[in-house]
């Protein structure tokens, strides 16, 4: 006599039990990482893919974000740059850093321009943070300041504007 089969087939419908539970921890976990913050699609596909999710699954994931308005560029991009901005950052090394992150230039300009009245009162709060109020001296200590505004990332012109000013504050 011979035994039964300890190999039984499992159900046909387990892998769409399967891809459905995958696709759901997928989506979970976006969804926590939204919860923290705003991110650019490009910023969750990396972090997805860190996870090791499979990549058509996160393509469903994020079509199904976007389709939801849970995930957007255009209001990752406005909550970013005003961030930045207030962390004394100027327009050049905001636009760097979002061109890192997969925005375009087609959302990152409207939001610079949002702010352009004040890029140079920011440049100046930096200056007077670093260096007090007072005019630089020498060549050297201009360079040196002009230097540390523009790592910031401001603008020649924003630059000049300000140690125009300094002596003046």
């Amino acid at each position: 006599m011979s035994s039964p089969s300890i190999h039984a087939s499992p159900p046909a419908d387990s892998d769409a039990d399967d891809s459905a539970e995958r696709y759901q921890r997928a989506y979970a976990s976006a969804l926590r990482l939204l919860a923290r913050r705003e991110h650019s699609v490009l910023e969750l596909r990396h972090k997805l893919t860190a996870r090791s999710v499979d990549a058509a699954l996160i393509e469903r994931v994020l079509v199904e974000l976007l389709d939801s308005n849970l995930l957007s560029d255009a209001r990752f991009t406005e909550v970013y740059v005003r961030g930045r901005f207030e962390r004394g950052y100027g327009p050049a090394r905001i636009r760097a850093e979002l061109r890192e992150r997969g925005i375009g230039d087609e959302l990152v300009q409207p939001a610079l321009e949002a702010l352009a009245d004040d890029w140079i009162a920011s440049a100046v709060r930096q200056h007077s943070k670093r260096f007090g109020g007072g005019c630089p001296d020498d060549y050297r200590e201009r360079a040196r300041q002009m230097r540390f505004l523009q790592q910031r990332g401001f603008s020649g012109e924003q630059i000049r504007a300000v140690l125009a000013t300094a002596g003046d504050r």
